[in-house]
């Protein structure tokens, strides 16, 4: 398996100035249009992040610095959110650098690890800094919302 590793100037920071790191089996960029495509076996890692998926596009600003991280084919996460872990997946994920956002598209699920809170709907949109997070079925089917209580016995 073809591996690629790009650190530095392409993929610096998803927030701030971090390093990140990107595998995959290829590589394209277009200086022109500001993105690079990677395929095949991509992961993303920045600090406690990291992002998989068969294919990922970074957008860029004139700075070279990302704007936008699109993660489609078997896209799953794992992020620190407001101090806590969780873990996501869809068909497209997509992480906005400027709003510390997440957007989960399609078959989107998002897992609070400390808690085993869950929640499934057709779109969910999380914030990373804030902690907040808003599910949408879009008609299709309700969104689902689980989550563990502890019975207090007097």
């Amino acid at each position: 398996m073809k591996s690629l590793l790009l650190l530095g100037c392409f993929t610096c920071s998803f927030l701030f100035a971090a390093e990140v790191e990107v595998t995959a089996n290829k590589f394209f960029a277009d200086e022109k249009k500001l993105i690079s495509v990677f395929e095949g076996n991509v992961k993303i890692v920045k600090e406690n992040d990291t992002l998989s998926a068969s294919k990922i596009i970074i957008e860029f600003d004139e700075k070279k610095q990302p704007l936008r991280y699109i993660a489609t084919g078997n896209a799953k996460g794992n992020m620190l959110m407001n101090g806590k872990k969780y873990y996501g997946e869809a068909e497209k994920m997509t992480y906005e650098t400027s709003k510390s956002q997440y957007t989960f598209e399609k078959k989107a699920f998002l897992h609070e690890i400390d808690t085993d809170k869950k929640v499934f709907g057709d779109f969910i949109k999380a914030d990373q800094i804030s902690g907040q997070y808003e599910v949408d079925g879009k008609g299709k089917a309700p969104v689902k919302f689980i989550f563990k209580v502890e019975d207090q016995k007097k």
